[in-house]
């Protein structure tokens, strides 16, 4: 009986893209698998300005979003879910706006998303769902093997949860669970 060397499982996302949503500020992360090892593929944030129009900022989301899908093959966007105070709902349904855009994006590239609560992240990455944003920057310095910790924190966010939808989407356990 020969031992069988399996590189990649059906189902099995290799490019992630990470997204930390927000209507002014955007992060993203691309990684992928080389080997054992994950790499950074590219990250940095989506601006809109205030000034402009929620139409005009929307489609600076997509737009910004649409360009990251067409230079990376994609296999799996993970996003994070909604979180907002119950005193701010005007927050939630501005966020609401940028999250459907941002899944737009996604559909438009043929993209599957899968949508993490922000204790799961922080729970995937750290073992602590209640961890700080400075312990949550190093568990993605030390995973990614960067040099530095990863600036500004919608970057590291972004990183985060594409590490997170990495560790996720590649579980045998939760794929034999589905």
């Amino acid at each position: 009986m020969g031992t069988q060397v399996v590189t990649a499982r059906p189902g099995s996302a290799s490019c992630i893209l990470g997204i930390d949503p927000g209507l002014n500020t955007t992060g993203y992360a691309v990684i992928s698998r080389e080997g054992p090892r994950l790499c950074l593929r590219e990250a940095g944030v989506i601006k809109s300005r205030r000034s402009d129009t929620l139409p005009e900022r929307l489609r600076e989301i997509h737009v910004g979003l649409s360009e990251v899908f067409a230079v990376h093959a994609v296999d799996l966007m993970a996003l994070e879910q909604l979180f907002s105070h119950y005193d701010r709902p005007r927050t939630a349904i501005l966020m609401g706006h940028a999250r459907g855009v941002i899944c737009l994006a996604a559909a438009s590239a043929g993209v599957p998303v899968e949508h993490y609560e922000p204790t799961r992240v922080k729970k995937v990455m750290t073992g602590n769902g209640r961890a700080p944003k400075s312990q949550i920057q190093l568990a993605v310095k030390m995973q990614l093997n960067l040099q530095s910790v990863p600036e500004p924190a919608d970057v590291a966010d972004a990183m985060a949860i594409s590490l997170c939808g990495h560790y996720l989407a590649n579980n045998p356990i939760d794929q034999a669970l589905a």
